[in-house]
Parts: C-alpha cells; structure tokens; sequence
C-alpha cells in the first residue's frame, strides 16, 4: 500500500515541478527583464549600494538590511552546498551554467516580488507589517481572487512545518555532524520506538532544539537580529574558503568554464554519454537553480514586506541583491570548486559528499580541517534555513488565522517540535508532499507577477523619472 502511495505522490511530484512550472518561472523573469529594460544589470551598482544603507524615516518593524538578511537566512541554504552538487552530477557540469541563467532572469522576479510586497502590505497602529503574495493577489489583483492567496498562504504553511523549514534541514545538520564525529555509529543508542541512532545526532538534535526556540519565541525582530549577524558571516566564511581553493586551483579554472560552457550545450560530450540530452542538463540546472535562490516561490516578498521603506522600488532592488549573492556569487563558486576538482566524476558519491571531496582536494588545508569548515558552513546554513521559513509559514497563517495570537503561538511550538523529531524523520512520503507543497506555491504567485507586471513597470518609472529630477534641480542650483 505505502508503495502504491509513494508512486503516486512521486508522480504528482514530478508533475508539479515539471517542465510547465519551470518554464513559467523563467518566462516571468524574462518577460520582465524585457519590460524592465535589463534592470538587474542597470541598476545593480545601486542596489549593491542600498543594500547596506538603511532608510532612517522608513515604515516597518526592521531594516532593509534586516529584511534582506531574513530573506537570504531562507534562502541560502543546504541547497547552496549540496543543491549545486545535486545539478551537476545528474545533469553534468552544464547544468551550473542553467543555473545562472535561471538565476539572471530570477533577479528582475525577484525584484518584482519586493517592490509589490512593499506596494501592498499593511501596517497596523503598532506598526506591525504583513505583506507578501496573499497581500500583493487580493489588494492587488482584487477581492474576487482572495482564494488564491489563501491558497498560497495554506501552501506555505505546509511547506514550513512538513519541508523546507524543517525535517529537510535537520536532517542536513544531524547528517554532517554524524558523519564528521561518528560516521560508523560507534557511540550508537536505542530509542525505543524509533530506531537505533548515533550520540552525535541525538545531542544535536536538542541542542539545536533548544537554539531554534530561543531565537522563535522573539519573533520578527530577534529572527532579523541573529538574521544580520549570522547570515553575512556564514556568507563571507564559504566565499572565502571557495576563493582560497580558486587561487590554489587558478590555472584550472579556464578549463572548468570551458567543461562548464560545452556540457551546457553538448553535455554527452563532456560527460562521456552519462548525461545524454541538453534537457536533461537544462531541467537540473533551472530546477536547482529555482530552489536554491527562490525567485517566483513567493516566499522572499514576506521579509521583504516587514523592511522599514518608504519606496517599493527601493525594497525591490535590495531584494534583488538576494539572487545575485545566492546563486551569481555562492553557487557558482561551489559549482566551479566541483567541477576543477573533478568531484562530480567520483562514482559513489552523492549530495555534499561531492562538495565535502571538492574541498578536501582544492583546499590546501588537512582534511579534517576542510571537513570540519564546510561541516560548520552547512549548519550555519540550515540553521538560518529554519529560522526563515518559521517567519514565512507564520506571515502565512497569521493571514489565514486573521492574526489570531493564540494561533501562532501553537504553531510556533509544533515548529519547534517539528525541528527536534526531524532527525528520526524518514518517512519518504512526508518528504514528497513537502515538495508538491513548495512547487504549489509558486503557481498563485507568478500568476500574480504576471497579472501586476504593469504595476511594478510604471512604479519603475515613476521612480526613476523622479529620482532623475531631483538630480537634475539639485545640479542646476549648484551652478546658480
């Protein structure tokens, strides 16, 4: 019977993130790059700029910088590691280059996500804000679509407590603790019920218990605090480290664009016929890519919507840095480091196990150190994984709910639950569903950015038309 389950809900998996849905998050990004007139390249100097520089006067409960940080705390996470390792061994090395790609015209979608959750978010007399897809579809698109933001909203509930947000994540973190301290389960215990399981992952499952309910239960501000602190730390340890083991490995980068570049187009020509078509290296690297950054799921514009702006347009270029150091910078450098090495032709190894041999090989420190460096990076990564999809499916339910307190309090403590059982988790149907869940909710919101594309292309305009008149009066009084 349960075989029979699977199946099905394998089938309706592969259904749902099948060519259609991805051929639709693409298609939004390049119709609006086309509307937008490339404003990812144009405009991204300043949107590097406001990405650190904070409005004083701005509405919202925390700082652009903060929002950003919330949103990138989702975002870059286990997929960053092991999502890239997963495109390139089932797609080849060509599947990275798909990956920018999907990553480039993500850019201007997730730009859009910003600038319309800003738009149409409310503030409250305590000056609490609620934004995001379900605000941007019913304000935005009208009352008689209600239905479809209470179904993204429902999605997304699902996908934090049964997903993204939780068992996936744990299970990364127990993972790469067991398999550095006690990879052949010395230190094993009998849970009566449950199974056997090694020390290792039991004590890092109540430690990081007891980490995610003190940082939970202060809502928003405390989830942004240890947001700003963690996320440009962990982002600036792995850059480093990918960039020590570029330098040490430079004379073959060349080379590695060059496999990367051909595997794109002609990938049996590089994979030696494992990887046979150009949509099978097409599929992995755009579905990766989509997971990894999340432009067109419609969960970054939540964090986006609680940032302390006056200006959409502004919140919009800031969380469109968000890709650009997701996937332009973090995955291509994971991406290059596996495939210099030649890691992605190592038979039997599979996940981080590729980017864990990439890095014992590139860099230029014993294996116990490199190990032990990227095992600290990937639970800093699903760490901060779990505290932003615990403020997206909360933003979700607080809009079902009508903000009902007493609501969310119950559901942050089955969330925390949720994160200590997640290590002994293995039911392969909890996993699937969570996956169909995630998919799901990316159809109401680029349904959304599609419908209000002429709102986020005249809000656009409207700015820089001002923007540019203010520079120009400005001149003119210099020179008188």
């Amino acid at each position: 019977m349960w075989e029979t389950v699977n199946s099905i809900l394998k089938s309706v998996d592969n259904f749902v993130w099948g060519i259609p849905l991805m051929v639709l998050i693409l298609l939004g990004g390049i119709y609006l790059t086309c509307r937008l007139g490339l404003l990812q390249i144009r405009r991204l100097p300043l949107a590097l700029r406001w990405m650190v520089k904070n409005e004083e006067d701005g509405d919202g409960e925390v700082t652009s910088f903060g929002a950003l940080c919330t949103a990138l705390s989702a975002t870059i996470g286990t997929g960053n590691i092991v999502g890239v390792a997963t495109a390139i061994s089932a797609g080849g090395p060509g599947a990275l280059f798909w990956m920018e790609i999907a990553a480039f015209f993500g850019m201007t979608t997730k730009y859009a996500e910003g600038l319309l959750a800003i738009k149409y978010r409310t503030i409250d007399k305590n000056h609490h804000a609620l934004g995001g897809p379900f605000y941007y579809i019913e304000h935005g698109m009208g009352k008689k679509w209600k239905w479809l933001a209470k179904f993204f909203a429902f999605f997304g509930v699902c996908v934090g407590l049964f997903g993204i947000g939780t068992f996936s994540q744990v299970n990364g973190i127990s993972s790469a603790v067991n398999n550095f301290f006690d990879p052949d389960k010395q230190w094993a215990v009998t849970i009566p019920g449950i199974g056997t399981y090694s020390w290792t992952v039991v004590i890092a499952s109540f430690i990081l218990s007891i980490c995610v309910a003190l940082v939970l239960i202060g809502g928003i501000k405390r989830i942004a605090q240890v947001s700003e602190i963690i996320v440009p730390f962990m982002a600036v340890t792995y850059i480093i480290l990918s960039l020590v083991l570029l330098i040490c490995n430079v004379q073959k980068i060349p080379q590695a664009f060059a496999i990367i570049v051909k595997g794109a187009f002609n990938p049996s020509a590089v994979t030696g016929g494992i990887v046979g078509t150009m949509i099978i290296t097409v599929q992995n690297g755009i579905a990766r890519g989509i997971f990894s950054n999340e432009a067109g799921l419609g969960s970054a514009p939540i964090a986006a919507a609680a940032a302390q702006t006056k200006e959409p347009v502004r919140q919009g270029l800031v969380s469109m840095t968000g890709t650009f150091i997701d996937t332009i910078i973090i995955c291509t450098m994971t991406g290059l480091s596996i495939v210099l090495t030649g890691a992605w032709q190592v038979n039997g190894l599979e996940g981080v196990q590729i980017t864990t041999y990439a890095f014992n090989q590139g860099l230029p420190f014993p294996t116990i150190v490199s190990s032990f460096l990227l095992m600290l990076c990937l639970i800093f990564f699903a760490f901060t994984t779990i505290l932003g999809w615990d403020y997206y499916s909360e933003r979700c339910l607080e809009y079902l709910t009508g903000g009902k307190m007493k609501t969310i309090l119950v559901y942050r403590w089955l969330y925390i639950l949720a994160v200590f059982i997640g290590p002994y988790m293995t039911v392969q149907a909890v996993w699937t569903i969570a996956d169909i869940f995630n998919g799901l909710m990316a159809i109401p919101n680029m349904i959304a950015i599609f419908a209000l594309s002429g709102v986020v292309v005249k809000e656009t305009k409207q700015f820089f038309d001002k923007r540019k008149y203010i520079k120009t009066s400005y001149k003119e009084k210099l020179e008188d």
